[in-house]
């Protein structure tokens, strides 16, 4: 059976830990100067609509490292355009790639590609949700702590794809979530009672008051107040959300946490320049995380356990 990651809740606890494990053993490796080649020959088709540095440069290096080699796949090659239905192209992918890493407007397009690809298909970014962000997140938040269990996690701002996924991330490994965004910004009822179903015993709470959020938190995170794709929105989001700016101030209230923010930021609005560069920022670390856990995650996927 193929297994794919479309959303974080594709994978059980145990699978993540697995993942998690598997990467720390890649990890340790690479940072002794060893990059083990478990997959010599094999390809990664990354077929992205969306612009991309950390997302793109991390899978091609994951690859590059295991011992094999990506095909990177705009535009010009028609995916969920006019010229070819997704049946078609995820068909026909399917036999010249390993694995496929899909970066999509659209959530439903990435869904679609995995109900036809013989191969995993991995999100690599969607409207809905980016659970290689939040794996990695809780992948080097492990690190820097010790646990994730029992740990409190603060979102800050547009409860968006990132803190979608954070959220249901924090539920399956024993977290709490919370979400400190005005009305209007917090997660919709959908969202909501599909973590009930999936997570009844999941701490996941959304407040508007985001010194409340962030007392008592392992680790401040925010994001961007405008994703891809929402720019006529700016100068709403901008007003909206100013009260919501991580800064110093907020800061003091968590003054063990940790901050965390999955880039790219605008300095400025949602993040000031002194937390973002601060001595409790581990926004590098995120960053570079997203190659190790990848190449866990892609291991796992093609069979190295």
């Amino acid at each position: 059976m193929v297994r794919h990651l479309v959303d974080v809740e594709d994978l059980s606890a145990h699978e993540i830990a697995t993942i998690f494990a598997i990467a720390r053993d890649l990890e340790a490796k690479y940072a002794a100067g060893l990059r083990e080649p478990l997959f010599p020959g094999r390809v990664l088709g990354l077929v992205f609509e969306k612009q991309s540095l950390r997302t793109r440069a991390s899978f091609e290096a994951a690859m590059a490292h295991l011992g094999g080699t990506s095909l990177f796949l705009g535009a010009d090659t028609g995916f969920a355009s006019s010229r070819e239905c997704i049946a078609d192209y995820g068909r026909v992918l399917s036999q010249y790639v390993d694995a496929i890493v899909c970066r999509s407007k659209a959530h439903e397009t990435v869904a679609a590609l995995a109900a036809v690809a013989h191969v995993p298909v991995i999100n690599g970014l969607s409207d809905h949700s980016h659970p290689c962000q939040a794996l990695a997140d809780l992948y080097v938040l492990e690190r820097q702590v010790g646990k994730l269990a029992g740990l409190t996690l603060a979102f800050v701002g547009d409860g968006n794809n990132v803190a979608r996924s954070l959220a249901v991330a924090c539920g399956l490994v024993g977290m709490k979530f919370v979400l400190a965004a005005p009305r209007g910004y917090q997660f919709d009822d959908a969202f909501r009672a599909h973590v009930r179903t999936l997570l009844p015993q999941a701490e996941c709470h959304e407040t508007t008051d985001a010194v409340a959020a962030v007392t008592g938190a392992a680790a401040v995170y925010t994001d961007v107040w405008t994703s891809m794709g929402q720019e006529a929105e700016r100068a709403r989001r901008t007003r909206d959300l100013a009260a919501y700016q991580v800064n110093e101030a907020l800061m003091r209230h968590c003054p063990d946490a940790l901050f965390m923010h999955c880039l790219p930021a605008r300095r400025g609005e949602e993040v000031t320049d002194g937390v973002i560069d601060g001595a409790r920022s581990i926004v590098v670390e995120q960053a570079a995380a997203r190659m190790h856990l990848q190449k866990g995650l892609l291991a796992w996927l093609l069979g190295h356990r």
